[in-house]
């Protein structure tokens, strides 16, 4: 049987130091990333009250995001930029 190939998903990517100071230093999944910023998110009542789909950055976020705030589809499209 010959081995599969991860998908883009589940290959270890390693984050940027901007992005480690939320998700950690470790090599990560795309998927583990994007579940780990969702944590943080939560954690830190950063969905905005009136559009749950909506991001408020806070300090740790803006150098990942670049904005004060973005839509989660927008969010994976800045994640990718600190992925490597």
């Amino acid at each position: 049987m010959t081995e599969k190939k991860p998908n883009a998903l589940q290959t270890p990517l390693t984050p940027s130091p901007q992005l480690a100071a939320i998700v950690g230093a470790e090599k990560l999944a795309r998927g583990e990333v994007v579940k780990k910023m969702w944590d943080y998110i939560k954690a830190n009542n950063l969905q905005d009250p009136k559009d749950k789909r909506r991001i408020i950055a806070d300090a740790k976020l803006k150098p990942v995001f670049g904005l004060d705030s973005v839509t989660m589809f927008e969010m994976n499209k800045h994640l990718a930029r600190h992925l490597s």
